[in-house]
C-alpha cells in the first residue's frame, strides 16, 4: 500500500468485484470486499455520481456506462493506427508529402503516426509531438468538429499564444476558422507551428459519428501552390473518410 492512495485503492477492490458479477447489493459488496459499511457507503456514492457505477430501481449496483465510453475509446485508439497506416501510406504516395494521424490529448493534440516523403527538404516531425488544440490545422479540425458547447468552453478559457508567424491569435478569426472547417470539411494552416511550412487537415469520426482524430497532410508552404491545392483537398479528405468507414463510420456527411 506504499505511495497508493487507500481511497482509490478500496474504490478499484469495490469496482473489481464487478469483473464477474452482473449486480451486487450494498451489503453484497460490503461483505465480499471487508470494508467498513460506512466506508463503502461514501465510495459508491462518489462512483455513482462519477458515473462508474448505476444503481436500479431495486436497489442493486452494476457497472455504469462510463466504462463503455472508456472501453470504446480505448480499443479504437489502439486499432486506428494500424486501421489508418495502409490509408496513409496510399495518400503519401499519391501527393508526395509527409502525412501525419493526430489524436486529441486534453488541451493539445499528439501526433501518433507519421510517414516522411522522400522529397530531400523534410519538416522535422516526429511521434509524440504535442500542438494546442488553437494552432495548426490537425488542431483545429479536432477543434472544429468536437460537441459545440466543449468547442465553445475551450475557445473562451484558453490563451490564444503565438507559436509562429501565422498562429491564431484572435478568438473571433479562431471561431470564424473552426465555422469554415465544419462547414467545408477540412482546415488548411500557414506557419502556425514552424514559419514557412504548411498543413491540410480533415476528420476522422468513428463508429458513433464523433471526431477521433485528424489526418494531416504536411510540407514547406510552396508546395501547396493555389494549382494543386483543391486536388490535394480532395485526396486528403477522401483518405480521412475511408479511415472513418473502415472504424465502422457509416454517416454521410455533406460538406461545402
Amino acid at each position: 500500500m506504499q505511495n497508493k492512495n487507500k481511497t482509490v485503492v478500496r474504490s478499484m477492490d469495490i469496482l473489481n468485484l464487478f469483473l464477474d458479477r452482473f449486480k451486487l447489493s450494498m451489503n453484497e459488496i460490503v461483505q465480499l470486499s471487508g470494508i467498513p459499511k460506512t466506508s463503502v457507503h461514501r465510495m459508491i456514492g462518489s462512483l455513482e455520481d462519477m458515473g462508474f457505477l448505476h444503481k436500479d430501481k431495486d436497489g442493486y449496483y452494476s457497472l455504469g456506462l462510463l466504462f463503455l465510453q472508456f472501453g470504446n475509446l480505448v480499443a479504437e485508439r489502439l486499432d486506428i493506427r494500424r486501421i489508418a497506416l495502409p490509408v496513409m501510406e496510399k495518400l503519401r504516395d499519391d501527393i508526395g508529402n509527409a502525412v501525419h494521424l493526430v489524436l486529441r490529448d486534453g488541451q493539445e493534440c499528439i501526433y501518433i503516426e507519421k510517414l516522411d516523403t522522400n522529397h530531400p527538404v523534410r519538416l522535422f516531425t516526429k511521434i509524440g509531438k504535442k500542438a494546442p488544440l488553437y494552432a495548426g490545422a490537425s488542431s483545429r479540425t479536432i477543434l472544429a468538429f468536437m460537441p459545440d458547447d466543449e468547442r465553445e468552453r475551450y475557445v473562451d478559457e484558453i490563451e490564444l499564444l503565438p507559436i509562429s508567424s501565422g498562429t491564431m491569435t484572435d478568438k473571433d478569426a479562431l471561431r470564424a476558422s473552426l465555422e469554415l472547417t465544419r462547414r467545408r470539411g477540412y482546415s488548411f494552416s500557414r506557419s502556425e507551428l514552424e514559419d514557412y511550412t504548411a498543413e491540410l487537415s480533415a476528420p476522422i469520426f468513428d463508429h458513433t459519428g464523433q471526431i477521433i482524430a485528424a489526418l494531416s497532410s504536411a510540407a514547406l508552404e510552396v508546395q501547396f501552390g493555389e494549382e494543386n491545392l483543391p486536388e490535394l483537398i480532395h485526396q486528403v479528405r477522401q483518405a480521412a473518410a475511408e479511415i472513418s468507414r473502415r472504424l465502422g463510420c457509416n454517416e454521410t456527411r455533406s460538406f461545402g
